[in-house]
């Protein structure tokens, strides 16, 4: 009866938020829809600049959940910048809570509502989000020879030509970082060998299209890249393993107090145009974050152990940042589900939202 009552209640740490974030998608999805009906006859750039809003609302509510609920502390490293810039958010890969590591940094900065995504091509799929990611400037790609390198370059040209600041997050890696899938990590070694690069024991190696193509295809538009390695605390080496780094549940589950963030500007005239330059550019930027994540999990240096080099801050999100967008989309929903007609268009927008949804992603990726 007891160890129930223990598994229960540690099972809402995780079901409370997420059914709160889940359940005001629908409200959210609509409002977006109003407004892009009614920007049909407005500028392009007026219609990006209110849809960076409306994201920044939603998105601040997930970090309500992720931050101020979860109590976890952020730790940075490095300067960032006080001032927007168009950039892309280039970052090691270990779990699916690294997306919100990303909103983050952005918020900090006050560029939540420009991060845009390249997203794995199956995320499409997901029920009202997988299409909206999209409209939002998200970007789907497929793995090596199935890569459409003519959609991508063609979603990012629509985007800086309509004046969209960009927050593009790219993961080179390509998939997840576990250290318990030892065939990923023996290919992606075996990979680096025959391609002549150094292999990489804390990270994959990183493939090089996609961030390429993005980087080429808005030189101009861009100010600088963001190198950022990102490190859980508590999943320390035991016994010889590194542990998984924290999934979205376990991490609304408080099971990650801490969280390091080491950041580098680099300007975006520093990197190299030509493919085989900067794919070495590229495999250097993560052999940083190799060392970088040695020294951070396996160091026999009690001073090293748990940290970066140099000095960390702790940076906390105050709640007048996150509370507002709550109580807005809390206060877009309840009267949806308080009246019989109210609940009909929130239980249609859900089935119709998804299924017209993915007849897009389907019809135009």
């Amino acid at each position: 009866m007891l160890l129930s009552l223990v598994v229960h209640t540690y099972s809402l740490r995780y079901w409370f938020p997420a059914t709160i974030m889940l359940g005001t998608a629908p409200a959210y999805l609509l409002s977006w829809g109003v407004w892009r009906l009614l920007s049909t006859v407005v500028p392009a750039r007026l219609y990006h600049r209110m849809d960076d809003r409306l994201y920044h609302i939603y998105q601040s509510m997930v970090l309500f959940f992720f931050e101020n609920y979860t109590g976890v502390e952020i730790v940075i490293y490095g300067e960032i910048p006080k001032n927007k810039e168009n950039v892309i958010y280039l970052s090691n890969h270990q779990c699916t809570a690294d997306w919100i590591i990303a909103d983050m940094l952005a918020t900090r900065q006050n560029a939540l509502g420009h991060v845009r995504y390249v997203l794995k091509d199956g995320l499409k799929w997901l029920p009202l989000y997988g299409w909206y990611f999209s409209q939002h400037g998200g970007i789907y790609v497929k793995r090596s020879a199935k890569f459409n390198e003519k959609n991508m370059k063609k979603k990012l040209l629509s985007q800086t030509e309509a004046g969209a600041p960009m927050y593009l997050v790219i993961f080179p890696e390509g998939t997840r970082y576990n250290p318990e899938l030892k065939n990923v990590i023996a290919d992606s070694q075996a990979f680096a060998t025959k391609e002549g690069l150094a292999v990489l024991r804390h990270t994959l190696t990183p493939r090089m299209k996609a961030s390429h193509i993005a980087i080429e295809t808005m030189r101009g538009h861009l100010d600088a890249v963001y190198d950022v390695t990102v490190a859980y605390e508590g999943r320390q080496v035991a016994n010889g393993q590194r542990r998984p780094a924290p999934s979205m549940p376990e991490f609304l589950c408080k099971e990650c107090p801490r969280v390091h963030i080491h950041f580098e500007r680099v300007d975006i005239k520093e990197i190299p145009s030509e493919p085989v330059f900067f794919r070495r550019w590229l495999h250097e930027r993560f052999e940083i974050k190799d060392r970088l994540l040695t020294d951070f999990y396996e160091s026999e240096d009690a001073d090293k152990l748990c940290s970066f080099p140099g000095e960390g801050r702790l940076s906390p999100l105050h709640l007048s940042k996150t509370l507002p967008s709550m109580l807005i989309l809390g206060g877009l929903t309840l009267p949806l589900l308080l009246t019989e007609m109210g609940r009909k268009l929130y239980v249609r927008t859900w089935v119709y939202g998804t299924l017209l949804g993915w007849l897009w992603v389907s019809a135009s990726p």
